[in-house]
Parts: C-alpha cells; structure tokens; sequence
C-alpha cells in the first residue's frame, strides 16, 4: 500500500456504493454490447448471407479492437486519469451506435453493410477497453487496492449482468421495432452516460515509476495466459450460441445468455469474499473445474434444458476466475502504472475472445456446432492444469 492508498475505515455497505456508482458506467457499456450480441450473428449470417466463420470474426472484431488498444487505454488512465479514459469510451459507444443504424439502413447492399458493421465493432471495442480499464483503475483507487477483487468482481457483475439483460432486451426490440433499433439505443445510452459522468469528480493520476506497456505484460504474463485459456469458453458461447440453437431446431438462444450471466452474477454475489479468504490460486483453479463441467455439457446436451444447465455452470464457474487471477497479476506491478497492469492483464480475456470467433467457426464448419464446446472444454483444462502448477510456486509479490 502506498502512501496514496490509506486503509479505507468505511462500511462495507459504504464501499459498496462507491464501487456501484463507478462500475456503472460498466454496466452501460456492456448493456450496448449485450443489445446486439444475441442478434448480429444472425443478421450477417441470413440478412447479409455471409458464412458462419464471417459472422464470427464480425463478433471477434469488436475483441481484436479491445486487444490492440489495451496500450492506449491504460497509458490514458495512468497518465492522463480515469475519467478521461470512461468518457472517451463512452464518445466511441454514441459513435459506434450510429455507424450500426446507417449499416442496418444498407444491408440490401451487403459488402457495404457489413464494412460499416465492423468499424462500428471496432469503435466499440475500442470504447470496452477505455471504460474496462478507467472503471477498475478508478474503483481500486477509491476504495484501497485491498478491495482489488471486489472491484474487479462488482465489474463482472455489471458487465456480465448488462449483457444478461441486453441479450434478450435486443432480440425482442428487434422482434418488435426492427434491426435499425440497435443503433439508435447504442448511442442514446452513451450520450446519458455522459451527461451524469460530467459532474462526477476523478480521482486524481498517481505519480511515481511508469512501467512500460510491455514490461507490464511480461509480469502479468503466467496469469493471463490461464485467464486466456479459460475465457475461450465464454467467447464461444456468446459468439455462437445462437447458431448453435438454430443448427440444434432449438429455440430461446437468448435465455441461455441469460442463464449463464445471471448465474455469474449469482456467483460473485455469494462468494465475493472467498478469493481474500481461500487465496486466488485457490478459487481459479476451483471455479476452471466448474466452468468446464458447464462446457461438457453443452457438448453433450440433447435437450434445451440441459444446454442452459451447461450454461449456468459455464457462468458460475467463470465468474470468479477473472478476479481470482487478477489479484494476483495485479500484484506484479507498481500502484503507479495499475492503468498498465490492468490493461495488461486484459489483453489475455480480449485474447480469448478475439480468437474465438474465427478459431470455433472453422471448428463450426468442419465438425459442427456442437464440437466448439468441447474443444473450449479441452482447453479450460489446460489452462486448469496451468493454474495448479503456478499455484505451487513460492509466492512472490513485488508490490
């Protein structure tokens, strides 16, 4: 802990609420992202006519985005603060809000639809990364870096919980008001968030020793590498999901994502405290066996039933991996380049999500849609076997 940092002598209920009224943001940018998640696939693959491993790298593209600028965001919030970093993200939301209602607006001419749809992904990737990094940097500043892994995990409530909502909230407003909705709702959004964010007060940058992206990464590494492994699950049921109930003569793909973000949510709800309590090593390698589990299982489902069953322990099981894993990469870094550490330590999570579009199409194409979940299986136990064996590493942090 540094001098910037004293131990913070609120309630828990008061920390809570300093958290909430941070992460809120959050929760809107991944509302924006959950809206059309459950209904792009399906546009550039029937309304387009593009090929599955086309639709998924157009979903992949918004994660590539974030990989890339993971730099960018995190030098933003170390050096110029977090707040410039979310309203920046939320400017890239309103404007990817309205390049998606003009490429809806074209889809009766489908290449030009479908390049406007991935600028419109990549400007929101990019928006992902900026309030990704800004809202964790901000709420570990404001409330002591020993709430590092409620921080990180009231992010995942909010994240996972507006994608939970935004998934099914999209396909019945297209359902109801058409395609071209989408965009319009993306940037309304963004321009409220953006309204209450102006009086807000920031917390001010940190002085001190500024790693470099890169040196950062090389820290982070052992453990972003496991996260990697592990989040591919949960890109290719987001990604896919919705091809696979169609593939399957199923129906309510959407209450599936439901499903797997409210048990999520469930999950860090119940067991905010065990990472502090049973250590991160602990925790990840307890919830990888889970997530796991859930993946076999949509391997495996014969019925709609059991396929969202898979997907509750999917959710369940990943919901403390991120900030398992995270503590203990964020450790590695100086309190002076946290932004750095923090975006780091994402590039693995945007890694697996951006790889898993076009690596579970081809798998999609050549095998079918069923066997993408066991190969996201096979490799959460690599990344399950990992995680064991850095567990019995002495421990050093250099922070």
């Amino acid at each position: 802990m540094t001098v910037h940092e004293k131990p913070d002598t609120r309630s828990n209920f008061a920390i809570t609420l300093q958290i909430l009224s941070i992460v809120f943001y959050t929760f809107i940018a991944f509302i924006c992202i959950g809206l059309p998640i459950a209904v792009l696939p399906g546009y550039v693959h029937d309304q387009l006519g593009f090929s599955a491993i086309v639709a998924g790298l157009t979903i992949g593209s918004q994660y590539l985005a974030t990989l890339l600028t993971r730099p960018t965001a995190g030098r933003i919030a170390d050096t110029l603060g977090t707040k410039p970093a979310i309203v920046a993200g939320l400017a890239g939301i309103a404007a990817s809000g309205v390049l998606t209602w003009i490429s809806t607006l074209l889809q009766s001419e489908a290449a030009t639809s479908l390049t406007i749809l991935i600028v419109a992904r990549v400007l929101l990737g990019i928006a992902q990364g900026l309030i990704g990094v800004g809202t964790n940097s901000w709420g570990i500043g404001a409330v002591g870096v020993e709430q590092t892994a409620r921080v990180i995990s009231w992010n995942g409530i909010a994240s996972y919980g507006a994608i939970a909502i935004g998934a099914p909230l999209g396909v019945v407003m297209v359902g109801h008001w058409g395609i071209d909705t989408l965009g319009v709702a993306l940037t309304v959004l963004a321009v409220i968030a953006l309204l209450v964010i102006r009086k807000k007060p920031s917390m001010p940058v940190i002085r001190g020793e500024r790693l470099p992206f890169w040196a950062a990464f090389g820290r982070v590494a052992p453990y972003g590498v496991n996260l990697t492994l592990a989040s591919i699950g949960y890109g290719t049921l987001t990604t896919f999901i919705t091809l696979y109930y169609v593939d399957r003569g199923w129906q309510g793909a959407a209450y599936c994502l439901t499903a797997f973000g409210a048990c999520f949510i469930v999950s860090r709800l119940l067991f905010i405290n065990a990472i502090n309590r049973l250590g991160g090593a602990f925790v990840a390698i307890a919830c990888m066996s889970i997530e796991t589990l859930g993946l076999v299982m949509l391997w495996l489902a014969p019925t709609t039933l059991i396929a969202m069953l898979g997907a509750c322990l999917a959710g369940f099981g990943l919901s403390l991996v991120y900030p398992a894993l995270g503590v203990l990469a964020i450790r590695q870094v100086p309190t002076s380049s946290r932004g750095a550490g923090l975006s780091a330590y994402s590039v693995f999570f945007d890694l697996a999500l951006a790889i898993s579009g076009p690596m579970m199409g081809a798998v999609a194409l050549h095998l079918g849609y069923q066997w993408i979940f066991l190969c996201a299986a096979l490799l959460s136990v690599v990344g399950l076997s990992l995680t064991v064996l850095l567990s019995r590493r002495p421990r050093h942090d250099a922070y």
